[in-house]
């Protein structure tokens, strides 16, 4: 277990009142990490840092954030380093899909949108914490990209362009800042039950199809996202860097 062991770490995790990103905060606290938990909603990052405070190892602390808003990421990164101390764990769990369609049509206000959450801000977060990282010598960063960021799709243009924008930020950070034993990896899920994933899978005939398009059968579920995630930060992923992972349940290599 000492592999999984973040004690002594802390995590600052975007998007984590709910499905993947609340996932992931719960397991890094039970494996001794103190969490930032934050999204748009300062109710809901309460209720989730009140729950994790009473099963996890590590603290919880609620900070609310708008990450589409500079001012937002540059207040967040700040009340988490001066409640925690320093931060060691990066998770950029926080996306939007405003429009699903192909890209050529999506409106000017959604592809702003969205690459002001799904890439700008992911940039602004890495380029506060990394300076503190480089001074200690050592930090993990996560990116959650997505399966779209390796396939031409119809009707999720922008979202997957920026999701492959996401897993060249996880290249060049991780060439960058190596030298420094910072390491940069990415996580690209297919279908995980979510509310964010909802209209891929809410109509039953579609999930069925989607799952039997799978070799395991099934869609995921946010701990499957989990534990990749957890693999990243820890001392288990000491060596590396520079990846993003396919967490699709083999869907990626089953036969079409």
């Amino acid at each position: 277990m000492d592999l999984f062991d973040l004690k002594g770490k802390n995590a600052l995790i975007t998007g984590s009142t709910r499905g993947i990103g609340r996932a992931i905060a719960e397991h890094f606290a039970a494996h001794g990490a103190n969490v930032v938990i934050s999204s748009r909603k300062s109710e809901m990052c309460d209720a989730v840092a009140e729950h994790i405070n009473t099963q996890g190892a590590g603290r919880a602390v609620a900070i609310p954030a708008n990450v589409s808003e500079d001012a937002d990421i540059d207040a967040l990164v700040a009340k988490a380093t001066a409640e925690l101390g320093k931060i060691d764990i990066l998770v950029c769990n926080a996306a939007v899909n405003p429009y699903m369609g192909p890209f050529l049509d999506t409106p000017d206000d959604a592809f702003d949108k969205t690459i002001a959450v799904n890439v700008r801000a992911n940039m602004r977060l890495c380029k506060h914490v990394v300076p503190g990282m480089q001074q200690r010598k050592d930090g993990a960063i996560v990116i959650i990209s997505s399966i779209a960021a390796f396939k031409g799709s119809r009707d999720l243009g922008i979202y997957a362009v920026t999701k492959a924008a996401d897993t060249q930020i996880v290249r060049n950070l991780a060439v960058a800042y190596g030298k420094d034993n910072i390491r940069v990896n990415g996580i690209a899920p297919a279908v995980v039950k979510t509310k964010f994933a909802k209209a891929l899978y809410e109509d039953p005939e579609r999930e069925k199809r989607t799952a039997a398009s799978y070799a395991l059968k099934r869609l995921g579920e946010p701990d499957d996202i989990a534990g990749a995630a957890l693999y990243f930060a820890s001392r288990a992923g000491a060596w590396t860097t520079g990846q993003t992972l396919i967490v699709d349940g083999g869907w990626s290599v089953s036969e079409t």
